[in-house]
């Protein structure tokens, strides 16, 4: 600790001081003589005492104005103060905070800001005498992260404005003024205010049709974390996929939405066997406009999706499957820090394949599987040859860091190798049982990665005689040597083809065509491809396939990668114009980072990002911010 600095104040006949010591604040409270000193819960990413003192029920009542581009209202926390603490403390970041009352009668109580951090936020201080209502009235405001406000010409219909919120990892405080660390879960409700011409829909119970005064009510009233509160303002429509799932989207987007979307019941129904009852009553996705930072996200009732994935043959609907998946592992049982992302993530990841092995087959599945793989194995060694090789290991070690950092395809892919190669080792059937028991007997918990060790070889392991290299695979760099083996026929079948294009067969006469294979086929072939390709050979290839205005972004971002790598610059045109439309960072990450390979394509990547960078949410923008210009 550096240093402190007390904030003596005197409310309602109590001394309440106030210590502060930089990023991470410990409190030291004076009650007359009586000193309390709080202790810190183990959540490197906030500032909440939720070990004393936590919101049980979250109401907001607030109003979105899409003219000063803020969201303003008031925040009611129902709390348990378990250990009759003077204080509470919540996150905050980039709010105004105009006043904090206590009491169904709305007393005024203390409150206080502490210092600001600059990844942090802020702990917001609230004196406590025993009330269990604390209402924050508050606004949000030009530097708040988690919302994106799109002007008219960013939808898709170019006529009204739109808003969403992304709070996934520690960005819900930027909006709301919460504890915002996943090992509180909470259930909350709200009343939002929209103009009359939009509609709002938010993770809990959603309107179907538009209101005529633009104000609407949700209830989510299973407990969530905080992380997983959001909300979506737009010129929205809603088309019934059966009795339990739907679709939102803007009016030119709807149709083509509910066509990509039709199997969703489908995996519904799949899910449930694999792995218990749904839990969260509907399934709804809403298609966002095309600056959403992420392919989707699982908030519950209403996963957020990417357009990407809207690709006209149904290629890209593992998605779906992954964000379906979630309403298990991660909503249902979640990591109580974001040290244990894995849990969320593996589980998901390695769920997805099952639904899609389901649905799709396994020929597909295996696919998907080895797709990533790839992709987990180029991580692996540039994680590796980075400044923090450690984040290889599956328990994360992100003190003082972004836990964006930690959001890699280590969580996701090397987490779902390792519960592949434990399906391998005890086989399916029990496998299967333990992870429905898992999650039935973790319902509405969040766990730590020790707890989920512990659980696994008490309910598992042990019972079965088991001995497996855990240790190694989650506090371990790299990959395990007993991995399980990734492989497809398919994909064989393509690298032959991949061959014999590479030995100079021309593009015309390799016996595919564009309905020949699937996305993953595609992806796998232009992987194939050499950087030392010839220009003149991608060119042939782009007027046999058109892969550079293919229309599915999956393929048409590896081809964007391969032409940069290998000097084949047609492609700049189209390239620009995704970079200026999409915000899928998943996408936009790798393309950028192969632009900077060259300074003269670098310098090319800074004259796009000046035009691309506005249309980004600033999930998206910092990334690209530290590709290009090394800043934070």
């Amino acid at each position: 600790m550096n240093y402190k600095v007390f904030f003596p104040v005197l409310v309602s006949g109590f001394l309440f001081s106030f210590c502060s010591d930089g990023a991470k604040e410990e409190q030291v409270m004076s009650v007359g003589e009586k000193e309390l000193n709080t202790v810190r819960v183990d959540d490197k990413h906030s500032y909440a005492n939720i070990d004393e003192v936590y919101t049980k029920h979250l109401d907001l009542n607030i109003e979105v104005n899409f003219d000063t581009r803020t969201i303003s209202g008031v925040a009611t926390h129902l709390i348990e103060n378990k250990q009759g603490t003077d204080t509470m403390v919540l996150d905050a970041k980039n709010l105004v905070i105009d006043k904090v009352t206590v009491g169904e009668q709305e007393q005024p109580t203390f409150f206080r800001l502490g210092t600001m951090d600059s990844l942090l936020g802020q702990p917001l201080y609230v004196a406590l005498s025993g009330e269990t209502i604390v209402h924050i009235h508050y606004s949000t405001t030009e530097n708040t992260q988690a919302v994106d406000w799109l002007s008219p010409n960013l939808t898709a219909g170019k006529k009204y404005p739109f808003l969403y919120t992304q709070g996934q990892a520690i960005l819900t405080r930027t909006w709301i003024p919460i504890q915002d660390t996943p090992a509180n879960r909470i259930t909350y409700s709200a009343r939002v205010k929209v103009p009359s011409e939009l509609m709002a829909v938010m993770s809990a119970t959603n309107p179907q049709e538009k209101t005529k005064d633009g104000i609407y009510h949700f209830r989510m009233d299973q407990s969530i974390p905080s992380y997983l509160i959001a909300l979506a303002v737009g010129d929205l429509r809603f088309k019934a996929l059966d009795e339990r799932s739907g679709v939102y989207a803007e009016p030119s987007v709807i149709d083509a939405a509910v066509y990509e979307f039709a199997d969703m019941p489908e995996m519904i129904n799949t899910a449930e066997d694999l792995y218990g009852k749904y839990k969260w009553e509907r399934y709804d996705v809403i298609v966002l406009p095309p600056a959403f930072p992420f392919g989707g996200m699982e908030n519950p009732r209403l996963t957020f999706a990417t357009p990407t994935i809207l690709a006209g043959d149904r290629s890209l609907v593992s998605l779906i499957a992954h964000e379906l998946a979630h309403s298990w592992s991660g909503n249902l049982v979640t990591n109580a820090t974001w040290e244990d992302f894995w849990l969320n993530e593996g589980f998901t990841v390695y769920f997805e394949s099952r639904i899609m092995e389901a649905v799709a087959g396994r020929e597909i599945a295996e696919m998907l599987t080895l797709i990533e793989y790839q992709e987990l194995m180029h991580e692996v060694e540039d994680i590796g040859d980075g400044k923090h090789p450690e984040d290889t290991h599956l328990k994360l070690t992100l003190s003082g860091r972004d836990p964006d950092e930690g959001m890699t395809t280590i969580a996701y892919n090397k987490g779902a190798l390792f519960l592949m190669t434990l399906e391998d080792k005890v086989g399916r059937e029990k496998f299967d049982r333990f992870i429905r028991d898992y999650f039935a007997s973790h319902a509405f918990e969040t766990l730590t990665t020790e707890e989920f060790l512990v659980y696994l070889e008490k309910n598992l392991l042990e019972p079965e005689s088991i001995s497996f290299n855990t240790d190694e695979w989650i506090y371990g760099p790299g990959i395990p040597d007993n991995c399980r083996k990734i492989t497809s026929d398919r994909f064989e079948k393509v690298d032959s083809i991949a061959a014999l294009f590479i030995g100079g067969k021309p593009a015309e006469q390799l016996g595919v065509n564009r309905k020949s294979w699937v996305t993953q086929e595609w992806m796998n072939f232009i992987r194939k491809l050499p950087d030392s390709t010839e220009t003149d050979r991608m060119k042939e290839l782009d007027q046999v396939f058109g892969f550079k205005n293919w229309g599915n972004s999956e393929i048409m971002s590896e081809w964007y990668i391969k032409s940069i790598r290998t000097g084949y610059r047609d492609v700049r045109p189209e390239m620009e114009a995704f970079l200026v439309q999409v915000g899928r960072r998943k996408f936009l990450e790798p393309i950028y980072e192969a632009l900077t390979e060259k300074e003269d394509d670098k310098e090319w990547a800074k004259q796009v990002y000046k035009k691309a960078r506005g249309n980004y949410h600033s999930i998206t923008a910092g990334t690209i911010d530290r590709i290009l210009f090394g800043s934070k």
